[in-house]
Order: C-alpha cells, then sequence, then structure tokens
C-alpha cells in the first residue's frame, strides 16, 4: 500500500516512516527538502498520486500566532484537495490533547482550524491528539525559567515519548478511519511541576521548580486538566525514567 507522510524527515516523521517500511508499505517520506511542499503546493499532486493513505505531521516553523494559523490553514487546503483529486482514502493528522481547551494559545487555536479543515474535507480521517513529547521537556522548563528557578503550572502533565508518538501513528494509518479522534499519552500522569523537577534533577540542572497557578503555558493558562486526555487514550510504553536512560545512551 502506498503511504504518503507529510513531514516525513522530522522527529516523528522519520520514525513512523520507518516503522511503515518495515511492515512491507511503500512509503513517500514527503518534505520540502526533496520537492514535496504542502505551503506551495509543489510536488504535491504528484505524490499523492495512487496513495491510499496521507499522514499530516508536518509543523510550522514559527510559533507566532498569525503566522502558524496561516501555515496550518494553507497546508491543510492544499493537501487536503490534492488527496480529494486523487480519492485518497484515509487522511491521518497529528495534533494535541487539549488543543481545544486552551483558546489562549495561538499554536492551540491554530491546530483546531487544521483540524476542522480536516473535518470538512468529505476524506475518511482520523486524528491523532498526542499529549507533549518527552523530547520537548528541557524547552518546557527553559519557557518557564526565571533566573536559578522555573515557575511552572500545576496543571497535570502526561508526555509522552516521540518512540511511541510514531507507533501509534503508524498503528492508526493501517486502521480503518475513525471519522474522528483518537488520544494517545504517556504511561505517568502527574502535575507540571514535579515531572519537570525530576527531569531536571536527572540531568543536574541545579534550578529550583516553583509550583506556579499562574504561570502560562506558551502563553495560555493551564487548568488541571487542559493538557491530558478526559477519556480513554492509549498509553505508550516508555515512561520518564526509561525515556531519559535511552536519552543518555543515544538510543
Amino acid at each position: 500500500m502506498k503511504i504518503v507522510v507529510i513531514g516525513g524527515t522530522g522527529l516523528i516523521g522519520s520514525k513512523t516512516v520507518a516503522i511503515l517500511r518495515q511492515r512491507g508499505h511503500e512509503v513517500v517520506a514527503a518534505s520540502p527538502r526533496n520537492g514535496i511542499n504542502a505551503i506551495t503546493g509543489e510536488g504535491l499532486k504528484e505524490a499523492v498520486d495512487g496513495a491510499a493513505v496521507v499522514i499530516d505531521l508536518a509543523n510550522s516553523p514559527s510559533f507566532e500566532d498569525k503566522a502558524v494559523m496561516a501555515f496550518f490553514e494553507t497546508s491543510g487546503r492544499n493537501l487536503l484537495a490534492a488527496e480529494s483529486a486523487a480519492g485518497v482514502r484515509h487522511h491521518v493528522a497529528l495534533s494535541i490533547v487539549g488543543t481545544d481547551r486552551t483558546p489562549d494559545n495561538g499554536y492551540f487555536r491554530a491546530k483546531v482550524a487544521q483540524e476542522k479543515l480536516i473535518e470538512a474535507s468529505g476524506i475518511p480521517y482520523t486524528i491523532v491528539r498526542a499529549t507533549q513529547f518527552m523530547e520537548f521537556i528541557g524547552a518546557i522548563a527553559d519557557a518557564g525559567g526565571d533566573g536559578k528557578t522555573v515557575r511552572l503550572s500545576p496543571g497535570l502533565f502526561q508526555p509522552i515519548a516521540a518512540e511511541d508518538v510514531s507507533a501509534f501513528v503508524a498503528d492508526v494509518a493501517l486502521e480503518p478511519p475513525r471519522n474522528g479522534i483518537v488520544d494517545i499519552a504517556g504511561p505517568e500522569r502527574a502535575p507540571f511541576n514535579e515531572i519537570i523537577a525530576r527531569y531536571l534533577k536527572a540531568i543536574g540542572d541545579p534550578r529550583e521548580v516553583v509550583r506556579d497557578p499562574e504561570a502560562l503555558y506558551w502563553g495560555g493558562r493551564v487548568e488541571e486538566l487542559s493538557l491530558v486526555p478526559l477519556g480513554e487514550a492509549r498509553l505508550g510504553r516508555i515512561d520518564l525514567n526509561e525515556w531519559l536512560r535511552r536519552s543518555r545512551a543515544g538510543v
């Protein structure tokens, strides 16, 4: 089966491509560097021709509110139009758990817009909403940094390893379309401040983590359940300790 992975050379895309190829599928790892660009439309028609499944893992190069909205709306329209013309039977997109519960966050608003385009496209689809990646924990800590302290919300956090995300995305791509949402998350759930404190201690970062209910997450206020699944979710295998062990080992 031919499967096109938009953003196929990125963090999640490269792992997803490898999994699907190991399972015997013909996989196109699409990205601007190989002449397939969802923003300009370059190469899209040719890439999706004959594809049964398209997985959209593209990410905006800018997190500025207007730029990220323009990216997901433009790439979404171009990609879905090409898929419709090619008769693609399953569109899979990676989104974020709680993206519709954090309206102050511009990136989350853009993902909501992307989801609405998918739902209105008429193409059978599955949206995979993931919690925050463990690979971004350091950046989250730095975003809350204030000198020798890191101020973080006590809202619940359930990070997932990129390896688990990729495995779930590959599984969903080979399943029948849900015409709905699948939530995926890591195996551990705890307050943001507690998980970040564990991470900083493990890497030898001396900064103190301060529990601050007013602390923002990328510009948005985080309530207790803003960023974790509220119902059924597929849970990854890799917890924080295992991810740290693999990171140190270069796995």
